[in-house]
């Protein structure tokens, strides 16, 4: 099936290690780690769990000295960009940039005086690191909300304009904009207000999110209605626990807005009293047999006749069960008809593999 192309909102592109942000380059997936980033070791093995998995773009904390030395141990070792995230202190942020830190994350509410900013802006000048202004619902500066009374979208967007002007002032202009908030409508309506006001590339997400569905639900939400308004130019979901699964969120965001086209998609029923299989446990059968797979490739399967059969003929390759056995459908046509259900999902698997295969080799592989 194909599907439309979201108009993405030009915007200006921002390039750091071998990633482009905006300008029309693709969304971009990132992540954070939650180890101590003094740590360099079990930095590095998480951060190659995130490369494994798909992240595109890393951050790290960078709360001390000792943190700011091992970003050098870090970056020699990782094959993504590095991002440091700065809060407090504007000598750390300098001082990850020396230890050869890609791109900055700072934030407005508490970097600092316009002095300290301007001296760090210096900094990534001398390197050719970019900033990303990043605010935050939790920490806004105190005079906006003194004047707004909360962390409206309206004052998370004009706490990030302030801070552009700043940037620009000092003839700065690699910026990397982000407003985030808990509140998915507020985060939403603020990145609406900040696309309209300016060009720099926007990073999406909702902090604080949660633990598992409650936040995997309120950042698909958030990031995909603005996806889908062609507002954002890289994503984080953000999931208390494990960042590999704000990698694995973010990318089932960008495939399900077709955005991106990697990997296998399941197209399954919800199920209904005519289903005569227990569906569930052949869907985690199917799903557990192509894990792995890079090439893009739709898989049905779908309980019963109803709509099984024209959600089978759409996808790439497909199985529909009936009250007497299953059909299965290749590229828009029916491969096999069989009484034999457990060897229609053997089929369905073998044909699954032998098609992903195709694809990947006549791509040239990643």
């Amino acid at each position: 099936m194909n599907l439309p192309d979201f108009e993405r909102k030009p915007t200006r592109p921002v390039t750091f290690g071998k990633v482009v942000v905006g300008g029309g380059a693709p969304v971009t997936v990132q992540s954070m780690c939650n180890t101590d980033t003094r740590d360099a070791a079990s930095t590095i093995a998480q951060i190659e769990r995130l490369e494994a998995a798909g992240c595109e773009i890393v951050r790290v904390s960078v709360y001390d000295a000792d943190c700011a030395r091992a970003l050098r141990e870090i970056k020699r070792r990782i094959h993504i960009p590095l991002v440091a995230d700065v809060h407090f202190d504007y000598r750390l942020a300098i001082a990850a940039l020396q230890n050869g830190a890609d791109k900055l994350r700072i934030n407005p509410g508490n970097i600092g005086s316009k002095a300290h900013v301007q001296e760090l802006v210096a900094a990534a000048k001398d390197v050719g690191a970019p900033i990303r202004i990043g605010v935050n619902g939790g920490s806004l500066e105190k005079e906006l909300l003194r004047k707004y009374g909360a962390p409206t979208p309206e004052a998370l967007a004009e706490s990030a304009l302030g801070h552009v002007a700043i940037l620009e002032e000092a003839k700065f202009f690699d910026i990397v904009l982000s407003v985030k908030a808990s509140s998915t409508p507020a985060m939403i309506a603020a990145n609406r207000i900040l696309s309209v006001q300016t060009g720099y590339p926007l990073h999406l997400g909702v902090t604080e999110a949660g633990l598992g569905e409650e936040a995997l639900v309120k950042s698909a939400v958030g990031i995909g209605a603005l996806l889908s308004e062609g507002i954002g130019d890289t994503i984080r979901v953000s999931i208390t626990g494990d960042p590999v699964q704000e990698v694995t969120a973010g990318l089932s965001i960008l495939c399900a807005l077709g955005l991106r086209k990697t990997g296998v998609e399941i197209v399954s029923c919800p199920t209904c009293g005519r289903c005569r299989v227990d569906l569930a446990a052949v869907v985690q059968q199917v799903k557990q047999a192509l894990k792995g797979i890079e090439a893009p490739l739709t898989v049905a399967v779908m309980g019963c006749v109803v709509n099984g059969p024209g959600e089978a003929k759409e996808a790439d390759i497909g199985i529909a069960f009936a009250p007497g056995g299953c059909m299965l459908f290749k590229k828009g046509k029916l491969l096999a008809s069989s009484h034999d259900r457990a060897a229609g999902v053997e089929r369905l698997k073998e044909e699954a593999r032998a098609l992903a295969k195709e694809r990947q080799t006549c791509s040239g592989g990643r």
